[in-house]
């Protein structure tokens, strides 16, 4: 079979630009289009959230179908995203999904109390393409995430299925768990119910089923496939991660080169490449008076980027800012989360105004700045299942500074001296998830920072590195062929 006669059914609770919370909904626009132009007929399913539906093209009522429980006939669009070749399906009911808030929760940050039905509803609504009952009959059909985890388990009790199911974890640690009444009120066989299927501490985990039920299970990163066999970031499912070991592939994600790109960047006033690398300093003058930093052309500068959470080990560098500072070296951060890690960076900026920048919010603007101005990108995370930033900082020639964690591991070559000696080294990495050794890593990173010849080696060795949804998508496809042997 050629990848033009390939039918993939991508099932996803978000797609950027459509609706989007977290990394999930760009991993949903970007790699269904990069399958696309590898020749896969593929198509996105997705609930029809009022955003959803506001912004697509193109139209038509695809199906009208009755679906137990729901009281009333559902409708399953089919429309484009603006100016994008992908064809979507949207489940359009209303009152599952046409409501003010989130996907996930309500205004006030609440769980929507029937998610269970919401995205037993989505899954039940794949299942029916898996079944070939609809006018589009998928080979595959690529799940992601909890919420469309009872997909494969639909399925596997119904004798007539036809399409091969990949369940893609991007977070082990959200696993959608409800009462057991949901198995009556979804339709789902009582013989899942059960530890050899989607039971979880009397609970059913959306996430388990998927784990378990499907014929193939990936991670994005192939570190993280290993770190989800672990108690330490199994979330309680290390056991039936080890035992799918001989069907579990880490995949790393790919990154939207078109809109993180130095040379063709909107929001920069100098564009650079690795020809002209030089003008990225200019990025760097632009940054630090854009944040009111000292104008100090010496001082190497550190970007962040990120949730303020003890995840992203935010926690490991407020002790050791200060004696970063004392170096002469500025911090740029940019993020939002835990408001007493909020407050305590702000606490330090406000002490060291001129070295350390703090800005709460999301800002996309000031995120391509920081990304092209400064030296360095820190992500101390304590568990990391791809990441992207440190992706979008090599592009720049921003090196990354790691814990060697999922993605992270995958993507940044430690600047050691055989790295650096043949050619591989991007980035700095540290093993421990320990304040003293990110500090050991940041003083390693900055001694190399003052001898120029090598740190630019290094530059052209992350910008040269080859992170496009193409390399990523050629996998997956190929992944898709086994499973169809």
């Amino acid at each position: 079979m050629s990848a033009s006669k390939l039918r993939v059914l991508f099932v996803a609770s978000e797609a950027y630009p459509l609706v989007k919370t977290g990394g999930l909904a760009d991993v949903s626009y970007a790699l269904p289009n990069a399958l696309r132009q590898l020749g896969v007929d593929v198509r996105l399913l997705l609930p029809g959230y009022r955003s959803v539906l506001d912004q697509l093209s193109l139209i038509e009522v695809h199906e009208n179908i009755k679906l137990p429980p729901l009281q009333e006939p559902l409708r399953i669009l089919a429309g484009t995203m603006r100016g994008e070749m992908t064809p979507v399906y949207v489940i359009d009911y209303p009152s599952l999904y046409d409501r003010d808030g989130g996907p996930y929760q309500d205004s006030t940050g609440e769980e929507w109390e029937d998610n269970a039905l919401r995205f037993g509803i989505l899954s039940k609504v794949a299942a029916l393409f898996g079944n070939h009952s609809l006018l589009f009959k998928p080979h595959i059909i690529h799940c992601n995430d909890w919420q469309t985890g009872l997909v494969p388990t639909f399925l596997k009790f119904n004798a007539d299925h036809h399409a091969r199911t990949i369940m893609s974890v991007h977070n082990m640690a959200y696993q959608g768990l409800f009462g057991s009444e949901v198995i009556e009120l979804l339709g789902l066989s009582p013989k899942s119910f059960s530890m050899f299927g989607l039971e979880y501490h009397g609970k059913v985990s959306f996430i388990k089923a998927g784990l378990y039920y499907a014929d193939w299970v990936t991670t994005v990163s192939p570190t993280y496939a290993e770190d989800v066999q672990t108690s330490e970031y199994g979330c309680g499912l290390e056991g039936l991660m080890t035992e799918r070991q001989n069907q579990l592939t880490g995949i790393v994600n790919g990154i939207d080169t078109d809109t993180w790109n130095p040379e063709t960047d909107p929001y920069l006033a100098r564009h650079y490449n690795i020809e002209n690398l030089p003008v990225k300093i200019r990025n760097t003058q632009d940054l630090r008076n854009t944040l009111r930093l000292s104008p100090s052309k010496q001082a190497p500068l550190f970007g962040m980027i990120t949730r303020l959470t003890e995840q992203k080990g935010i926690d490991l560098l407020l002790p050791i800012i200060p004696t970063i500072v004392k170096t002469g070296a500025q911090l740029a951060i940019l993020g939002s989360g835990d408001k007493k890690l909020e407050k305590s960076l702000q606490k330090l900026a406000s002490q060291y105004p001129k070295q350390v920048s703090v800005n709460i919010g999301y800002d996309e603007e000031l995120s391509h700045q920081i990304e092209a101005g400064a030296h360095m990108f820190l992500m101390p995370s304590k568990f990391e299942p791809c990441g992207l930033n440190q992706m979008y900082s090599m592009r720049y020639g921003t090196l990354p500074i790691v814990r060697r964690t999922g993605g992270l591991a995958d993507t940044v070559v430690d600047a050691t001296p055989d790295n650096i000696n043949n050619k591989t080294a991007t980035g700095f990495v540290f093993e421990k998830n320990d304040s003293n050794e990110l500090l050991s890593c940041v003083e390693r990173a900055l001694q190399l920072f003052r001898d120029k010849a090598t740190w630019r080696k290094l530059q052209i060795n992350a910008m040269s590195s080859d992170f496009s949804w193409r390399k990523s998508a050629e996998q997956y496809i190929s992944l898709y062929y086994q499973l169809l042997d």
